[in-house]
Parts: structure tokens; C-alpha cells; sequence
């Protein structure tokens, strides 16, 4: 009996929408409605960083605070080895995703802390304020005044009197009592806005070198400008975008002399400035500018600099004619012991 076949791939993809590509990935997306982690693309397409490094830094991202991110606890949960693990961990830390510091417990014992950040990028750009609420506006309140009498209100504007319970005596009917004073209300004070947070500014990159000057021969004579010159002109009926104007010519002329002087052939000269140039190619002066410095040959060597190397020749073996050992000297003789032996027995 043939083994069983699942074919539930092929009936899901039967219902994707759109034309399926001819060729490369097909996707099935099946959202997630429980244990999923969010990993950016920035970390899954890493240019960086090894296929092994991305899987710890998912893993890692996936557990709860306060697991075990050890290298032992790692390898026990992962087919790759310690020494790949600390690599990758190592990787990791290279770029930014994850600080591993060694802190003292008040116990004496040492703890290796592990943080791992999910976006380190974010973590160098400022961080905005929360926006808050504008505030209320301040309204003064009324200056407190001595209290006096209340006039009574005109007979025609009183309200007419309604059945209900006894009427309360108005304020000079009533026993003579001194005023309460209102304490005085305390004025809002008001909140400015928050700062502005400052833009974002990139980090400061490392100065870039000067240019290289452009390399001159130790004489210009006219048959080496004629010969640069005619070389730079020709340029743009061996390569199109190469077309440069005759300033251009006279401010290269020197490099091609330098390169002419040191008996490159113009062949070798026209490949090594026009091989293979950037698209498009904006600024062609600027492009051999650089090459004709950055490639400079170095001058041919002279007959006697490829001559070989002479040796001296060694010292041959004699033997000592008082106890017969081999030592090196130009002319037979005593060893360097007989020598010391027959001084001492002279003195």
C-alpha cells in the first residue's frame, strides 16, 4: 500500500488570490491568532548576520522575561554546538541586539545579565514625549468683599409664594453675627507645553581621507602630451560615455603622462580606465581621476634590481688535526678547544 499523501498545501493553494509566480516562493499566509512573536524584517533579512545567529536572536525573542539565554541552555535546546552558539551570540552583541554584562549579587554570588533589544536602531533616535492635554485656562477668581446687608428685591420681581414649609428668615431678621471671611482661592498655575523633541541628527561618520593627487611624470616633454592627450580624446570611440571636454583633457594629461612614463602600453591604459564603469556614469573626469591614481603602476624594474641573489658561500668543514672534530674554518688547523688548550699549556 502507497504511503498516504497530504495534500492540504496543494488544496490551500488553490485559493490564493492573484496570479501564482512562475517561479521562487509561494506564499500562504494563515494569520496568527495565538503564540506568535513579532520579528522585524531588518533581523529575518539581516545582511550580516549568519542564518544560525537569526534563529537564536527569534528564539530569544520568543521567551518570556527572566529564561535562560546561557550558551549551555541554548545548546541543550538547539542541534548546533557551543562554540557555534557563542559565536552567534557573539554576532549578535556585534550588532547591536544583544548585551550580555556580569553583575555581583549583594549575596557575593556573579550573574551573567543578559538584555536583548528587538530594534536597536530605535534606540538611537530620540525619544518623544507623550503628548499631554492642553491645559485649562486660567480663570481669576473674584476678589472677596466685606459682607453687607443684601437690599430686599422689589415687591414686582419677587417670585410668587408657593405652599410648602415655613419660609427662611432673610439676613436682617436674623441675629447679628460677624461675617465668615471667604479664604482666598489660590490661582492655577499654568502648565507650559512640553519642548519640542530636537530632529533626529544621524551619528557622526569618520572624516573621509582626501583625494589622492593626480600623479605627474618627473618631466612633461611634448611627445608624452601629445600622447596623453590623443589617448583621453580617443576614449569615446572605444567607450560612449566617456566624452570629456577639453579642460578635462588638459587637467588628466599629466596622470596619463605618469602612466605612458613608466612604459604602460595605451592598450593596458584605455582597459584600466574604462573597464567595467559605475551606471549610470555621471561624471567620467572624476571616475579616471581615481583610477589613474588608485591604479598607478609602479615603474618597470631595472636589469640589475631582477639580477638573482648571490649567496656567500659557506664556510667548508675542516677537521682539527688535535682531536680530530669537524669545525668551519677557511684553512685547516686547530678547533676552537685545542686553540684555548695550547694557549693555557704555553702560559
Amino acid at each position: 500500500m502507497d504511503a498516504q499523501q497530504n495534500n492540504a498545501l496543494t488544496c490551500a493553494l488553490a485559493e490564493v488570490p492573484g496570479p501564482l509566480p512562475a517561479s521562487g516562493v509561494i506564499h500562504i499566509v494563515i494569520p496568527h491568532t495565538s503564540r506568535f512573536t513579532v520579528v522585524g524584517n531588518h533581523l529575518a533579512q539581516h545582511p550580516g548576520l549568519s542564518s544560525t545567529a537569526v534563529g537564536i536572536a527569534v528564539r530569544i525573542q520568543s521567551l518570556p522575561q527572566g529564561a535562560d539565554v546561557g550558551i549551555k541552555a541554548l545548546a541543550a535546546r538547539f542541534p548546533e554546538g557551543e562554540t557555534r552558539i557563542a559565536a552567534a551570540l557573539r554576532e549578535l552583541e556585534a550588532h547591536g541586539y544583544l548585551r550580555r554584562t556580569r553583575n555581583r549579587l549583594p549575596n557575593g554570588r556573579v550573574v551573567t545579565r543578559t538584555v536583548f533589544c528587538n530594534q536597536p536602531t530605535a534606540l538611537l533616535r530620540p525619544r518623544t514625549a507623550a503628548p499631554q492635554p492642553p491645559p485649562a485656562p486660567l480663570v481669576p477668581a473674584p476678589a472677596p468683599t466685606p459682607a453687607s446687608p443684601e437690599p430686599h428685591a422689589p415687591a414686582a420681581l419677587a417670585a410668587p409664594e408657593a405652599p410648602g414649609p415655613a419660609p427662611v428668615p432673610e439676613a436682617s431678621d436674623r441675629p447679628s453675627a460677624a461675617p465668615e471671611p471667604r479664604p482666598p482661592v489660590a490661582p492655577t498655575p499654568v502648565m507650559a507645553p512640553p519642548p519640542a523633541s530636537p530632529p533626529y541628527v544621524p551619528l557622526a561618520t569618520a572624516p573621509k581621507p582626501p583625494p589622492r593627487p593626480l600623479p605627474r611624470p618627473r618631466e612633461l616633454t611634448p611627445e608624452l602630451d601629445r600622447a596623453a592627450a590623443a589617448l583621453l580624446s580617443d576614449l569615446r570611440r572605444h567607450a560612449p560615455q566617456f566624452v570629456l571636454s577639453e579642460s578635462d583633457v588638459r587637467h588628466l594629461v599629466p596622470g596619463v603622462a605618469a602612466w605612458l612614463e613608466r612604459e604602460a602600453h595605451p592598450d593596458t591604459i584605455r582597459h584600466a580606465l574604462t573597464d567595467d564603469p559605475p551606471q549610470p556614469l555621471r561624471q567620467p573626469a572624476k571616475l579616471l581621476r581615481h583610477r589613474l591614481s588608485a591604479l598607478l603602476p609602479p615603474p618597470l624594474p631595472g636589469a640589475p634590481d631582477l639580477a638573482p641573489v648571490r649567496r656567500a658561500p659557506a664556510v667548508p668543514l675542516q677537521t682539527c688535526d688535535g682531536c680530530e672534530r669537524a669545525f668551519r674554518s677557511p684553512a685547516p688547523g686547530h678547533c676552537r678547544d685545542c686553540r684555548a688548550e695550547g694557549a693555557r699549556t704555553a702560559a
